[in-house]
């Protein structure tokens, strides 16, 4: 067993918060290691999850938009023809340039990368099984980024072809002739949408009352009347109660409102939730201490029971987002460099990249009346902006939440186009502390997406006081 010279920092996995914390970490001067199981960096986000998905969709809502939409614009576009192998060859294409870039970024900012399996061996150790050796990397911090991976299904396990998680249903050879999504969270809806664009007919199972639980009862409803003109069939308050997989097809029962249904499928899409990745990394020995939900727990610095050890990203309690863990390792890389680290939750966002995308920063109206404080709601509608309209996306709308008593922006949520972008707006004035009437000052393009976040902020600054929530 070979000793390696000693490091201020290893990370184990390379995901958006691994890669990040070693890179910033080098930035400021510590000795940095990183390790992963596989030798393309960027973790399940870039290989198998928000990159290749968003690929996918990007491509399917080209189709969908020139199928659907160019016809009202006085473009007759015929004979399109979908070639799922180059949709499939575009998408790995690009995950190679980001995961070369990834790679480039190392080397060039001296992070040594080990490709094999990291645990914890003690305090100041990791022990890396490598393809031939095990290797043991002294360090002064060990920061744990393993990641998430799908939840399994009990009565529906990934031990057939017929019955995918979220991996294998990026890669399907062909378009399956019907898809059922079992999970109405933002995994199911992506995917979902993505073969629906591309011809199955796809039945989306949800055990809730609603699609898209995460966001208001307004942004799920109105969201699920736009999926379901793209012609996705939704089963809500469901219960998969049986399955049955057979050679061409799944037959699953579901009990709704008290009465069972039998659904048949080509193919089963489980999109359940994820679950945190830290089997193999001997937390029990290294004594390591998990919540009672199986994640692992930190301080507000993201340190763990073992004060060498820290933790990030899907592996500790919060919503699974790439982008917070980034902010977060990032924030472990300064801490651990004598800098301050703080990082404000509350400004993270939330998407889902269907058509229209869904977006949601900061609290929601139910936080805020829970909390009882008062606040004021302004809402502008997609179809009175000018850009939307001549961009033949007139759905959705701007919905911005101001805390009455200090008069700053305290959430957003969006519906439509370019909602992912253009909740960073909302990001920016949580984490700035900006106030509503700023928002509203700021002029904006004309015309522009973003004119109708400046309108909801003039909407909510004419609401009467009698009217505040």
């Amino acid at each position: 067993m070979a000793t390696n010279a000693r490091f201020d920092l290893v990370v184990i996995g390379a995901g958006p918060g691994g890669y990040t914390a070693a890179l910033r970490a080098s930035e400021l001067g510590l000795r940095t290691a990183l390790v992963d199981r596989c030798s393309q960096l960027g973790g399940t986000c870039l290989r198998v999850g928000c990159i290749p998905s968003k690929a996918l969709l990007s491509s399917t809502e080209a189709y969908l938009f020139a199928r659907d939409r160019l016809p009202r614009s006085g473009i007759a576009a015929k004979g399109f023809e979908i070639d799922l192998s180059r949709l499939h060859a575009r998408k790995e294409a690009i995950v190679e340039k980001l995961a070369k870039g990834i790679a480039f970024l190392m080397r060039q900012n001296g992070v040594q990368v080990f490709e094999g399996s990291g645990r914890i061996a003690g305090p100041h150790s990791v022990a890396v099984h490598l393809a031939e050796r095990e290797e043991t990397l002294e360090t002064r911090s060990i920061l744990l980024a393993t990641g998430s991976e799908p939840v399994e299904f009990p009565i529906l396990p990934f031990n057939h072809d017929r019955v995918v998680g979220s991996t294998k249903a990026l890669s399907f050879s062909e378009a399956p002739k019907s898809l059922l999504v079992i999970g109405a969270g933002a995994i199911g809806l992506e995917l979902g949408s993505v073969w629906s664009r591309l011809g199955s007919k796809v039945v989306v199972v949800e055990l809730l009352p609603r699609i898209a639980a995460g966001f208001s009862p307004i942004v799920s409803k109105a969201l699920q009347r736009e999926l379901e003109k793209q012609e996705i069939q939704f089963l809500l308050g469901a219960r998969v109660t049986r399955a049955e997989v057979q050679e061409t097809e799944v037959a699953v029962q579901v009990e709704q409102g008290g009465k069972e249904r039998t659904l048949v499928a080509e193919r089963v899409l489980v999109a359940v939730g994820r679950k945190p990745c830290h089997e193999g990394l001997g937390l029990v020995e290294a004594g390591v201490n998990l919540t009672a939900g199986g994640r692992v727990a930190v301080n507000r610095f993201w340190q763990t029971s073992l004060p060498s050890a820290y933790a990030i990203g899907d592996l500790i309690e919060g919503p699974m987002l790439a982008h917070r863990a980034q902010a977060e390792g990032r924030a472990v890389a300064e801490f651990l460099a004598g800098k301050p680290a703080e990082l404000h939750y509350l400004g993270i966002p939330s998407v889902i990249y269907t058509e229209p995308e869904a977006a949601a920063v900061g609290f929601s109206e139910e936080e805020l009346r829970a909390a009882k404080r008062p606040y004021r709601r302004g809402t502008a509608y997609f179809q009175a902006n000018g850009r939307a309209l001549a961009a033949e996306a007139p759905e959705g709308f701007v919905t911005i939440l101001m805390d009455e008593s200090s008069g700053k922006i305290a959430g957003m949520e969006i519906l439509g186009s370019h909602a992912s972008d253009l909740i960073g707006t909302g990001a920016l004035a949580l984490e700035m502390g900006a106030t509503l009437e700023s928002l509203a000052e700021a002029v904006q393009a004309h015309p522009s997406f973003m004119e109708s976040v400046r309108e909801a902020a003039f909407t909510a600054l004419r609401v009467r006081r009698s009217d505040i929530s």
